[in-house]
C-alpha cells in the first residue's frame, strides 16, 4: 500500500492505494480517501496520522527518535575500510597465507590481525606503526580490539625475520617469512598461468631519520634528494598483468646496476621459472649486466632501456642510422587513445636495439628546448655567471673569451635529435611492437611506485632493527596486492574509477552505536563518493541503514 496524491478541479486530494494485478495488467486500487491535501496539512491531521502509524512500526519509531536526538549515542566507528579490505584480504589468500607461517608458533595474540591491521592503515592513512595504533581507535577491524603498539612490532619482526630453511644472502638481503609468504601467493595464482615469461623490474629509495637498521640503513645514492640521510633500496616486480610478485629490500648503498642480474636469479629459484624476460629502465643496464644475462643458461632475455647521450654506440650509431619508420599508433582520436608511437630496428654486429618516436613527445621537447634557448640568450645580455649553475642552461652553453659564455648551436642542433626518442635494447626474438608496447608498459611499475611512496609513507620508520624494518616495508607491498585485487575487480565490471574517491567513500562509510528504551542499536551512514563501486566490486553487501545489537 501507498499514499497517492490525485487532482480534482483546482484541489489535490491524498488517498491510500494499493496495487494489484488484473490477468497481465497492474492496476491501482484506491483503499480510501483521506481528504484535501491542503486542509490535511494545514490542520496538523497528517502529520498527526503519520506519527500514529509511526509507533506501530519498531524500526522508524527508532530512526525517528536518533533523528530527533532522543537516542543515548554510545560509539561512532568508521565501517567501510573493513568491510570491503577484509573480503579480498580473505579471497586473495593472504590471510591463509600469512596463517600458515603461523602454524606451530605459539603467539599470545592474533599475529594476522596485527598484520592485517597495518596493511589497512598503509591503504587509508600510511604513516608508522605507531600511528596505526591510534588510527584504529576510530575504525571497527574485528580481532583488533586487543591489540598494542607492542604486538604490531612483533608482526612486523615476525614478517622479516629470517627462516629456518636460510639460504644464501642476496645483496646482503636473506631469505625472510615475507618471502615465502610471496611463494605461496604465488602459487594460488599459478593456475591463471603457467610461467612467468614476462616482468617489470624497477628500484626506489626510502630514507631513513635515525640509523635505519643494523645493516639496511646506509648512505647512497638518492631518489629523494635526501643524500644527508642513510636510506634502503627496495625492489619491485610485477608480471605481465600488472600484478605485483615481490619486494626486495638492499641496504641504501647498493647500485641500481648491480641489482638486476641477482634478483633475476633468485626469482627463477623462487618461482620455479626457467625462463623469462625482463624489462627494467635506462638506470639498470650496464655492460656487465647485459654479459650475465646472455652467458647464464639458458639465456635471460631481457628489454633494457638504453641511455642514448652517454652510450657512445646509440648516440653516434644507432640514432644515425637510417631506415623506414613503423606507425604502431596513429595520431589521437580521443583523449584515451595510445599516443603516437613509431619504431624501427637497428642491428650494430649482433646486437639488436628498437629505436621509438613519439610525435607528441618530440614537439614538447622542441617547445621546451626553445623555451630554455630563447630565455637563456635573454639571461646572458646581463650577465652570464649564474648561468653555469643551471644544469638546463649549462648544457647549451660554450665559453666564449677569458670567462665568458656563449649559446652553442651546434648543442642546440645535436639535442633536437633526442626530441621524444628513446632507444631499447634487447635479445628477443619479438617483433618491434611487441618490444616497443612492452617497454611502455614499465609505466605500471613507475605508476605503482608513485602509489607506493604514499603507501610507502614509513617515514619516520622508529623499527631500530633489520626484520622489523623489512617487515614494516612488506606490509605496504600487501597493501598494493589488496589494491591492485580491487582494482582488477573494477575493471571486470567495466567501472570508471578514482582511486582517491574509493578510499573517501570508504573512510566516509560509518556506523553510529546508540541506546534507545533500554536497547542497542547501529545506525550506517549513507553511501558518498564512489564507495558503492568497491563495494560492489568486492562482493559484499552493505550493512542495514538500521539494525539492532
Amino acid at each position: 500500500m501507498f499514499f497517492r496524491v490525485t487532482r480534482a478541479g483546482p484541489y489535490q486530494y491524498l488517498q491510500i492505494a494499493r496495487s494489484h494485478r488484473d490477468g497481465k495488467t497492474v492496476r491501482q486500487q484506491t483503499l480510501l480517501s483521506l481528504g484535501r491535501l491542503d486542509v490535511l496539512q494545514a490542520s496538523g491531521q497528517l502529520d498527526a496520522l503519520l506519527r500514529s502509524g509511526l509507533r506501530l512500526c519498531e524500526r522508524l519509531t527508532v530512526i525517528d527518535a536518533h533523528a530527533a536526538g532522543k537516542t543515548e549515542p554510545v560509539a561512532v566507528r568508521r565501517l567501510g575500510p573493513d568491510l570491503v579490505f577484509s573480503r579480498l584480504w580473505e579471497q586473495s589468500g593472504i590471510q591463509r597465507c600469512v596463517l600458515q607461517e603461523l602454524t606451530g608458533r605459539r603467539f599470545e595474540f592474533s599475529v594476522e590481525r596485527a598484520v592485517y591491521l597495518t596493511v589497512l592503515h598503509r591503504l587509508f592513512a600510511s604513516g608508522s606503526d605507531r600511528a596505526a595504533e591510534r588510527w584504529r581507535e576510530q575504525y571497527r577491524i574485528a580481532g583488533t580490539e586487543k591489540l598494542e603498539l607492542h604486538h604490531l612490532y612483533r608482526a612486523m619482526a615476525f614478517l622479516g625475520g629470517e627462516p629456518l630453511d636460510q639460504e644464501t644472502r642476496v645483496l646482503g638481503s636473506p631469505r625472510c617469512v615475507k618471502d615465502r609468504i610471496e611463494e605461496a601467493l604465488f602459487e594460488r595464482r599459478r593456475d591463471l598461468f603457467s610461467e612467468v615469461d614476462l616482468v617489470f623490474f624497477d628500484t626506489t629509495s626510502i630514507y631513513f631519520e635515525g640509523q635505519g637498521g643494523e645493516s639496511l640503513g646506509q648512505y647512497g645514492h638518492s631518489k629523494d634528494w635526501r643524500p644527508d640521510l642513510r636510506q634502503m633500496i627496495v625492489g619491485l616486480v610485477l608480471d605481465l598483468e600488472g600484478w605485483p610478485l615481490c619486494c626486495e629490500m638492499w641496504p641504501g648503498n647498493t647500485a641500481d646496476v648491480k641489482t638486476l642480474v641477482p634478483v633475476v636469479e633468485r626469482l627463477k629459484h623462487r618461482f620455479h621459472v626457467r625462463e623469462m624476460c625482463v624489462l627494467a629502465d635506462r638506470g639498470m643496464i650496464s655492460d656487465e649486466t647485459i654479459a650475465a644475462f646472455e652467458s647464464s643458461d639458458p639465456p635471460v632475455r631481457y628489454i633494457l632501456g638504453a641511455r642514448m647521450r652517454r652510450q657512445k654506440e646509440v648516440c653516434e650509431k644507432v640514432l644515425t642510422q637510417r631506415g623506414a619508420w613503423q606507425e604502431i599508433y596513429p595520431e589521437r582520436v580521443k583523449s584515451k587513445d595510445p599516443a603516437p608511437l613509431k619504431v624501427k630496428e637497428v642491428r650494430i654486429e649482433n646486437r639488436r636495439y628498437i629505436v621509438c618516436l613519439n610525435e607528441e613527445e618530440r614537439r614538447h621537447d622542441a617547445r621546451a628546448r626553445e623555451a630554455i634557448v630563447e630565455h637563456l640568450r635573454e639571461q646572458l645580455k646581463r650577465g652570464d655567471k649564474s648561468l653555469v649553475g643551471n644544469k638546463g642552461y649549462r648544457r647549451f652553453l660554450k665559453t666564449a673569451g677569458q670567462s665568458h659564455f656563449a649559446v652553442d648551436e651546434m648543442l642546440v642542433k645535436k639535442d633536437a635529435r633526442f626530441d621524444g626518442v628513446w632507444v631499447l635494447r634487447t635479445n628477443t626474438d619479438l617483433e618491434s611492437e611487441v618490444v616497443a608496447t612492452s617497454y611502455k608498459n614499465l609505466w605500471m611499475v613507475e605508476d605503482l611506485f608513485r602509489t607506493t611512496k604514499s603507501i610507502l609513507e614509513t617515514r619516520p620508520i622508529y623499527h631500530k632493527c633489520d626484520e622489523t624494518i623489512r617487515g614494516h616495508v612488506f606490509c605496504s607491498f600487501l597493501a598494493l596486492l589488496l589494491k591492485a585485487d580491487l582494482e582488477k575487480r573494477l575493471r571486470e565490471r567495466d567501472e570508471a574509477w578514482e582511486w582517491a574517491e574509493i578510499l573517501r567513500g570508504l573512510d566516509n562509510l560509518q556506523e553510529v552505536e546508540a541506546s534507545f528504551q533500554g536497547r542497542r542499536f547501529f545506525f550506517r551512514s549513507q553511501l558518498v563518493a564512489q564507495a558503492h563501486k568497491a563495494i560492489r566490486a568486492s562482493g559484499v553487501a552493505v550493512p542495514a541503514t538500521i539494525r539492532e545489537a
